[in-house]
This record gives structure tokens, sequence and C-alpha cells, in this order.
């Protein structure tokens, strides 16, 4: 008797679709039922705090009318790029700690007390130096993308095997063959995982920057909506649009690492 013929590779694929999704979507539904109940116990108006069946439908109109749309753009470039700043900065400076002492205790002290320092009280000084337009929304970004991501280069340049530093350096290999080819690759786990982080402030940085001072952005919409729009569902889908865009560019970071190192 012949034995059966495997199945599919195929076939185990949408149940394991299933069960990673599933968690997700009951928090979510928990999440949703507890926000409608809290509606309905305080029986509190819309503007005060709408449920989410009118939250979605504003969303949805918002989008439809192009409300939305152009306030995402501009955000979402002074996004990228203060990420792409600050990231590249954070970088150079974190190998630089990593490989001298003497930078760290020089250094240390200025970037925890920038660190320490709201950016909600930095914007307004941004905004007055640099004028309200994209340069300061970035510079405010790359600032609060800045700090996890050196850190997270400093501990993983440090973290690297010895050994295959003294290995690197018995084969002659130059200071700029050891940092690109041995260092940076052996920390980029370390360095992805600050840029977990950064990604996710750099929208902090973003919507803080437009509070202090800008024409467009999802930041001049929430203030717009909850002023003189004093549309409260408006704000919610454009705090919803902010939380969105944040999972999304945590997640292409996410499928980065997975690509580059593999982590699962």
């Amino acid at each position: 008797m012949s034995a059966p013929a495997p199945a599919p590779r195929g076939t185990a694929l949408g149940p394991r679709i299933a069960h990673a999704w599933l968690p997700v979507l009951v928090s979510l539904a928990g999440f949703l039922g507890a926000w409608q109940a809290i509606v309905l116990a305080g029986d509190y108006p819309p503007f005060i705090l709408p449920g989410p069946a009118s939250v979605v439908a504003r969303f949805v109109r918002a989008w439809a009318d192009g409300t939305i749309a152009p306030h995402l753009a501009t955000t979402l470039v002074e996004i990228l790029l203060g990420f792409a700043v600050g990231g590249v900065v954070a970088l150079l400076v974190g190998v630089l700690l990593a490989r001298s002492r003497l930078a760290e205790r020089l250094l240390s002290p200025y970037l925890v007390a920038a660190q320490a320092t709201p950016v909600l009280a930095l914007a307004p000084l941004i905004a007055l130096w640099f004028g309200s337009g994209l340069l300061s929304k970035v510079i405010i970004c790359a600032l609060i993308v800045f700090f996890p991501v050196a850190v997270a280069t400093m501990v993983g340049v440090r973290s690297v095997d010895p050994r295959l530093v003294e290995m690197a350096r018995s084969f002659r290999a130059t200071r700029w063959q050891l940092i690109s080819k041995l260092e940076v690759p052996a920390a980029l786990p370390a360095i992805l995982g600050g840029m977990r982080v950064g990604v996710t402030l750099a929208v902090i940085g973003a919507i803080v920057g437009e509070w202090a001072g800008a024409e467009r952005g999802l930041g001049v919409l929430i203030n717009l909506a909850r002023g003189s729009l004093f549309d409260i569902p408006l704000m919610f889908a454009a705090l919803l649009t902010i939380a969105l865009l944040g999972i999304v560019l945590y997640l292409v970071i996410v499928l980065i690492e997975r690509r580059l190192v593999g982590v699962r």
C-alpha cells in the first residue's frame, strides 16, 4: 500500500496567517468594545468623546474628500527626511563613541542633557531660529531620533566579539575596513533595534514641530479640528492616521531588519 502524498506546502499558509492575526483582531475588538462601553456609560456627546463608529465614518469621509491626504503627505516628508538625517548622524556619532572613550566622556553629558530636555520645549525655539518651514521640522525629527540610534550603535559596536576584531587586525584590515566590514554589520541588530524606536519618535517630532508652527501637516489638522472647526471626530481621525502611520513605519523597519539580519 503506497504512502499518502504529502500535502502541498501552501496549504498551511492560511491557518498560519489566521493564527498570527487572531490575537490582534481579538485585542482590537476588545479595545473598540471598551471604548464604546465608556461612551455609553458616560453618555458622552460626540464633541467630548465620539464613539468608534463615528470616528471611523469621519475617517473614511476625510480620506474621500481629500482632507487628510495633503496633511499626511507633508508630515510623511518631514518624518522621512528627519529620520534619515538623524539616523545617519547618529550612526556616525555612535561609532565614534564606541571606539573612543575620550569622545564618550566629552560628548555624553551633552547628548544626555539634550535628550532629557523635552522636545516640546525646544520646538518653539527651533521654529523661531529656522522658520516654520520644512527645515525646522526636519531638525526636530532628527534631534529626537538621534539619541536612541546613537546609543544603540555604540552598544552594538562595543558588543562585537573581540576575537573577530583581533582576527581582522591580524589580516591587516584598515580602520575603515574594520568599521565597515565587521563592526557595523555585526552591530546591525542593535542599530536596527534603535531605529525601531527612532522611527516612532520621528512621528512625534513631526507633530510637535507642526504644533510649534506650520501651514500643513497632521499636527496642524489636529489643531484646526479641535479649534476653529470644532470637529472632534475629525481630530480623532487625524490621531488614527498618525497611529497607523507609526505602525506602518515601524513595520517597514522590522521588514528591513528581517531582510538584513534574518531576525524573525
